[in-house]
Formats: C-alpha cells, sequence, structure tokens
C-alpha cells in the first residue's frame, strides 16, 4: 500500500492552524491545572485541529514560510491563545478574591489549602467558590466558546497580524480593574452579614463584660456565613454566568484590537 506525503505547504499551514488551535485549548481555564496531564492537552489540540484545518485552511492567507519568521509566526499564534485565556482567568481570579476576603473575614485566615493549579496557598472558601466556578463554567458550555472563538478568529484576525500597538493592551487592562469590582460583589452579602454580626457582638461587650465576645465569635461569624453563602449560591450563580456569557463578545473585542 502506496502511501502519498503531505505536501510541505499543507503541512506548514496545518502547524500555524495547531499552534492557534494549542494556544486556544491551552488558555481554558479548566485544563490550566497542573494536574491535567500533557499528553492530554496536546492530543486535545491535535484532534481538534485535524477536525478544524479544512474549515480554517481557506481563510490562511499565502504566507511566507522561511524558518525565522515561520518560528515567530507560531510563537504569536500561542500568545494569541495565552491573551484570549487571560480573559477568562481574570474571571477566576475575581472569585478567588472574593472567597479570600470571606474566609479571612470568617476567622479562616489560618486555614488554608494548596491548590495546585496555581501552585500556591488559598483559603478553603476561595478554592470553594473556585471549583462552583469551574462547574458553572463547564455548565454554560464555557469551553465550547474557546473551540468555537478559534474557528472564527481566522476571519477577524488572519495569521501573522499580531498588533499590540493598539487598544489591547489598555483593554485588558480596563478588565482587570474589574478583578476587585467583581471580588466584592461575589462577597458583598456575606461580608454585610459579618459587618452586622460584629456590630452586634460590640453592643454586648459593652452590655455584658463579662462575656468572651472573641469566643464566642468564631463559631457564630462560620455558622452565618455558611448560611448566607448556602443562600446566596444561586446569586453567585447569576452573577458568574453573566460574565461567562459575555466571553464571546469580549474574545472578538480583544481579536479586532489585535487586528
Amino acid at each position: 500500500m502506496d502511501l502519498q506525503l503531505i505536501p510541505i505547504n499543507e503541512f506548514q499551514i496545518f502547524l500555524i492552524c495547531l499552534s492557534r488551535v494549542a494556544g486556544f485549548i491551552g488558555a481554558i481555564p479548566v485544563l490550566l491545572a497542573n494536574q491535567t496531564p500533557p499528553q492530554i492537552k496536546a492530543g486535545l489540540a491535535v484532534m481538534i485541529a485535524l477536525v478544524l484545518f479544512p474549515v480554517m485552511q481557506p481563510l490562511i492567507p499565502v504566507l511566507s514560510f522561511e524558518p525565522g519568521s515561520f518560528l515567530l509566526l507560531l510563537i504569536a499564534e500561542v500568545l494569541l491563545g495565552s491573551a484570549i485565556g487571560l480573559i477568562a482567568r481574570m474571571i477566576f481570579t475575581a472569585v478567588e478574591y472574593g472567597g479570600t476576603v470571606i474566609g479571612y473575614q470568617m476567622g479562616f485566615a489560618a486555614a488554608n489549602i494548596f491548590d495546585p493549579q496555581n501552585e500556591r496557598q488559598l483559603s478553603l472558601i476561595s478554592q470553594f467558590q473556585n471549583v462552583f466556578a469551574i462547574l458553572i463554567f463547564l455548565s454554560v458550555d464555557g469551553h465550547h466558546i474557546f473551540i468555537q472563538m478559534a474557528a472564527e478568529s481566522y476571519k477577524i484576525l488572519p495569521p501573522g497580524v499580531f498588533n499590540i500597538s493598539g487598544e489591547a493592551i489598555p483593554y485588558l487592562l480596563t478588565l482587570s480593574s474589574r478583578i476587585f469590582s467583581l471580588g466584592i460583589q461575589f462577597s458583598a452579602p456575606i461580608l454585610s452579614v459579618l459587618l452586622l454580626s460584629g456590630l452586634i457582638l460590640g453592643i454586648l461587650a459593652r452590655v455584658f463584660p463579662q462575656l468572651n465576645v472573641f469566643l464566642l465569635s468564631f463559631p457564630l461569624n462560620i455558622g452565618i456565613s455558611f448560611t448566607v453563602i448556602g443562600l446566596t449560591l444561586p446569586l453567585v450563580s447569576l452573577l458568574l454566568r453573566r460574565e461567562f456569557d459575555n466571553l464571546g463578545n469580549r474574545f472578538v473585542t480583544i481579536l479586532q484590537f489585535l487586528n
């Protein structure tokens, strides 16, 4: 059985397609964890690139395949996926920030666990909210947005065009400033209740000096916080769904700014 050789031009075009798809697939927040084997990431990127290559090939313009420029082009395609993943990662950072603030106010400052995804210590509440955000991300098919944008990105930003001197960097800075506002939105109900609880305990301490308010505050704040967290999970779910639904528009915007 004779095997036909793949033309070198088509193979180089496939490498361009694979590098962009690998950047997008590697930027999916669920796959960023270190516990995900690299073989699975690489295999998934190759499989998706093989499926999307017939669709993407007509959209890829004729390029120069000199070794130096071709290598820089592949690196630029991977960096494009990293820029896309940074937008999605900001949402999870806001969730972790809100959970960290809640954990410290609850009295869980010393109860930290190791996060293998980011290789750092996280509070228990922050890790819980991070897992909850990942479940919401998967439930709204957020990972499908990355695959869809990998295919549609060639219509907006063809290979070889990667301009970071325009509005792309200011737009990313604007989105990064929303991390703190989103974190406060996620933690505002619990912080409000804990503030009220501290005010009541302060009044009791003045009325009953013999009352050990310090020891009483730990179980009281923890119990109230867990109750409010359980009651506000639907609200947090709505906020996360709103942010994940806007990912597609933000991806299109950053691609237009990079053009």
